[in-house]
């Protein structure tokens, strides 16, 4: 398939931005309860969402009928994955938590096969298992860490399989209203029930964010919330399963690397390979296929008599 100039921007960017999120994220809940940080950066980043739809004059209407639908996709996209992966990143470095966020892309892929029932070609098992064992090469020098903290590896892997689910729920909605009305609705209701849960189990360790806090919250409210999911979903309802997921694996590359950089993190051959198998998995799904002479869609028009 062929990517357009704007999928390939959207891509790059929503890379960079979820790529330099997770030692934000790190940041954010060190000294801030996990549950409110992410609350109080959705009720930052609300309003500025909402701005994006006036000015782009998208209805906020959703009809009644899509409601219920509506509610599964909050729960699967946005709830599951924001609740569990920022109590991973709690009990997890934010290298290891990017890494086990990111086997999405194959939870999703074995989704689409054994619940919608996909088909893949060769060249998608290439990029399923190219996936996978880059993610098992990443995490090589972890595990003896993380093996002393299955709780975060758990909530890591539980809240990867439910974003994967969400991915393939998102791709096959028969919710026919704009991109950016299903991300706000889903942010809205995201944030009042991640209010409630922080209120229920962390009122009692609320205080005056910290200053780093802050930093790391507005970059979620603007990078995150206001941008990476509207630019995520729209990339998901508009690519073919398999090829929006695997696209996005370049972000736990990414948080491997920029922890080399400013941690003074080893890199090992195991992360360069890491970055080659990555590479052919998203190729595997990205680059353009040759049309086949058989192909009606490459035959020249008949003249017209």
């Amino acid at each position: 398939m062929t990517l357009s100039r704007q999928q390939i921007t959207l891509l790059i960017t929503l890379t960079l931005v979820w790529g330099f999120n997770w030692p934000m994220l790190k940041l954010g809940v060190t000294s801030f309860p996990p549950l409110s940080f992410r609350s109080l950066s959705m009720w930052v980043g609300l309003p500025f969402l909402a701005l994006v739809l006036c000015f782009k004059k998208v209805s906020f209407k959703i009809p009644m009928a899509d409601w219920k639908e509506l509610f599964v996709l909050v729960a699967t996209n946005m709830l599951v994955w924001h609740v569990l992966i920022i109590l991973a990143v709690q009990n997890l470095s934010s290298g290891r938590a990017a890494i086990l966020g990111y086997t999405m892309p194959i939870f999703s892929a074995m989704f689409g096969v054994f619940w919608y029932g996909a088909s893949l070609k060769w060249r998608g098992w290439l990029g399923v298992g190219a996936a996978a064992l880059g993610v098992v090469l990443l995490l090589w020098h972890e595990f003896s860490s993380i093996s002393g903290k299955p709780l975060g590896v758990f909530l890591g892997l539980v809240a990867a399989a439910f974003w994967g689910l969400g991915t393939q729920q998102i791709r096959h909605t028969r919710i026919q209203v704009p991109t950016l009305a299903i991300v706000f609705w889903m942010t809205c209701m995201s944030t009042l029930l991640m209010s409630a849960l922080a209120f229920v189990f962390e009122r009692s360790d609320w205080g005056p964010p910290p200053d780093i806090t802050w930093w790391s919250i507005l970059y979620n409210a603007f990078g995150v919330f206001v941008f990476a999911q509207a630019a995520w979903l729209s990339l998901a309802r508009s690519l073919p399963p398999l090829a929006s997921t695997l696209s996005v694996m370049f972000i736990p590359v990414l948080g491997v690397f920029s922890g080399a950089y400013f941690l003074n993190e080893a890199l090992h051959w195991q992360d360069w390979a890491a970055v080659l198998l990555i590479v052919v998995a998203i190729a595997s799904v990205l680059w353009p296929t040759a049309a086949s002479p058989a192909d009606p869609a490459s035959a020249k028009p008949s003249a017209k008599p």
